[in-house]
């Protein structure tokens, strides 16, 4: 059995699915097991390779049978070292230590656990993003406006959500702003201040979301986790970064429909605590994403 460790979120995933694709074909006779958040699973199911999600809660203690190899794709060390070995496993393979390789914070996500499965011998194609589209009844060519992000430095303030929402719709857009059970208040305040009706903010899973994101016109929304489904589906996108680089963690150079903004520096970079937006992300104009998402959808 091959343990792999990606106890994260959804864009974490994401990027996670090339090194994923490549232990499949890397070992195609053993177990792929997942250890991941359970409310991943319809969302690990369209990765296709794995056979077992161990649902797991951050990085809180498990026990799974002595794996023939633990992988550690979830960070740099040390707890997730430590969690993986207390499975006993007969190999390791993870940055850092006597063995592994060096770890970086300088790379993109996806290229970075490509390099540490290179780096043990497994051929990765870290364009291998792709994500099977969910058979769930949703609208097509619809315009997402998504509001929400995980941390408060990585939203962009609602009432500039709004007035693109609203540019967008009287442009002819057939708008609809998407977030988190979390996010349901921020997502209709958006909905109300853009002027549309409240069934723009629709009930959705993460499959039926995942369907939503592949059928769509296009994405607007911060860096979290739609983007990175954006990505993986080859929607039209335009992504809005504040404290992090979108050479770290947005979509590969050479895919075009996906438009980033980003107005930070290197030596501004990094979350803040706090409940207000990052500095780079309030930099970011209204005209800036019409702009785009004009050309994205011209």
């Amino acid at each position: 059995m091959i343990l792999v460790l990606r106890a994260l979120g959804v864009g974490d995933l994401a990027t996670g699915v090339p090194a994923l694709r490549a232990l499949r074909a890397a070992f195609p006779s053993q177990t792929l097991t997942l250890a991941a958040p359970g409310w991943l699973t319809p969302l690990i199911a369209l990765i296709g390779g794995v056979d077992r999600v161990l649902p797991v809660d951050g990085l809180t203690p498990f026990r799974v049978e002595a794996p023939s190899l633990a992988v550690n794709l979830h960070g740099s060390g040390p707890q997730s070292h430590r969690l993986l070995l207390r499975q006993h496993p007969e190999k390791l393979w993870a940055f850092g230590g006597p063995v592994g390789p060096e770890w970086s914070s300088q790379e993109h996500e996806v290229r970075r656990w490509c390099r540490l499965l290179e780096f043990y011998g497994v051929d990765t194609d870290p364009s291998a993003l792709g994500l099977a589209i969910p058979s769930d009844p949703v609208p097509h060519g619809v315009t997402i406006v998504h509001p929400g992000a995980k941390s408060p430095s990585r939203r962009w303030p609602p009432e500039r959500y709004a007035a693109v929402a609203r540019e967008l719709h009287a442009a002819g857009h057939d708008v609809i702003v998407t977030g988190s059970a979390a996010e349901r208040d921020v997502a209709a305040k958006v909905v109300a201040d853009a002027g549309l009706v409240p069934a723009a903010v629709p009930d959705t899973s993460l499959s039926s979301l995942a369907a939503l994101i592949a059928h769509a016109r296009l994405l607007i929304s911060g860096d979290t986790g739609v983007s990175h489904l954006a990505t993986a589906y080859g929607t039209p996108s335009v992504t809005l970064f504040g404290p992090m680089s979108p050479a770290l963690w947005g979509p590969p150079p050479d895919r075009l429909r996906h438009r980033v903004i980003w107005h930070g520096t290197e030596s501004t970079r990094g979350d803040r605590p706090g409940p207000d937006p990052h500095p780079a992300l309030l930099e970011i104009t209204v005209d800036e994403v019409l702009n785009l998402s004009r050309e994205e959808t011209s």
